[in-house]
């Protein structure tokens, strides 16, 4: 299936990053929101869990392998064209530790850690504000360990 009107909502994961009071963001190369900053993530494959995909996908798109600590957010993006939903994705963001220096990788143009307030200024993706968002209001705690 397209990623592009799609007939169901994608589910995608993203990976919450957290050291010294700084997040890892990437700026994003591909569509939907290219050159917006988020989080590393992508779309879960068919038989994997959420778990194993948030940790690929750091994997792939910064470079570094962590763990799970648990869930931290769960957020929508729907964009419409015309009346017609172009995206829909369900995204799960967990807290994942992780050691090591972030190199862009698949498709994240750069990747860095950037302190949680500076990062508000960033031009970042809808999900992501909201994450930050909450992270500064209430700290990093999981909604759910794993």
């Amino acid at each position: 299936m397209s990623r592009e009107y799609p007939t169901y909502p994608l589910v995608g994961v993203g990976a919450v990053v957290i050291r010294d009071g700084s997040i890892l963001l990437i700026r994003r190369g591909a569509p939907p929101n290219k050159g917006k900053w988020s989080v590393p993530g992508g779309l879960v494959e068919v038989g994997e869990s959420l778990e194993t995909a948030v940790i690929r996908e750091l994997h792939e798109e910064v470079g570094l392998r962590g763990t799970v600590i648990g869930l931290v957010g769960v957020y929508e993006y729907i964009e419409k064209v015309d009346n017609r939903v172009k995206y829909h994705y369900i995204i799960l963001d967990y807290l994942v530790d992780a050691e090591g220096t972030p190199m862009p990788g698949s498709d994240a143009e750069e990747a860095r850690f950037v302190d949680l307030h500076s990062a508000t200024s960033l031009d970042l993706t809808e999900s992501t504000r909201k994450l930050i968002d909450e992270l500064l209001a209430s700290g990093t705690k999981p909604l759910r360990r794993c």
